[in-house]
């Protein structure tokens, strides 16, 4: 966010123990054909289908509108996935990066507070490791962690991950669950060696409750 638009830091009430009050944190896993939302305990998907270049921008620019900014309702706190300029060949990188300042852009424009998670950091969160299917052939890899990660998802966090964006939807499900947990508000326990994964984090002027 930029300086004018940074105001004091804002500290959230710490009531997680008389179950008054819980945050709504957002987590997204943008992506060009399946953009992964979250909340704590929901997840969906959306595929923009045949939806191309300017089209498709603005169905999914929508699309996180109506999950983030309901009315005068809005989420608390974003957790953004980073881009993974790595992946995909060099397709579709060009417009992906668009997608991406597109809806920072819109939460900075609501005043809604956004954190940027790299695809590691994700990782760690859900499974400990970076890369937790070194032990597989180099071809399976990123299949079998995308399949780990979705399982903590469903098994951790009880959220259902189905359908063809189910790993989209995971990924979204553990960048929300990082933001509650960095507030001071986890739904379950997380060992130490997988919340190392906060730390790499550049959070927003937000207090957290577990800061009180």
């Amino acid at each position: 966010m930029t300086a004018e638009l940074q105001s004091a830091p804002v500290t959230l009430p710490s009531v997680q123990a008389t179950g008054e009050w819980q945050p709504c944190v957002v987590g997204l896993d943008l992506s060009l054909t399946s953009t992964g939302i979250a909340g704590s305990d929901w997840a969906r998907a959306f595929r923009p289908g045949r939806r191309r270049s300017h089209e498709r921008l603005d169905w999914l620019l929508a699309a996180v509108a109506l999950n983030v900014k309901v009315g005068m309702d809005r989420a608390d706190l974003v957790v953004v996935e980073g881009a993974a300029y790595a992946q995909g060949g060099q397709a579709g990188h060009h417009e992906l990066a668009g997608l991406w300042w597109l809806v920072t852009q819109y939460l900075w424009r609501c005043r809604i507070p956004y954190a940027v998670v790299t695809p590691h950091g994700r990782t760690i969160y859900a499974t400990g490791r970076a890369n937790p299917a070194l032990d597989y052939p180099r071809k399976d890899r990123a299949r079998v962690a995308k399949g780990m990660v979705r399982a903590v998802a469903v098994e951790r966090y009880g959220v259902e991950c189905d359908g063809p964006g189910r790993y989209d939807q995971a990924d979204a499900t553990i960048l929300a669950a990082m933001g509650l947990d960095w507030l001071g508000y986890p739904t379950v326990p997380v060992p130490d060696s997988h919340r190392r994964a906060l730390e790499a984090v550049r959070w927003p002027d937000l207090i957290p409750a577990s800061a009180n």
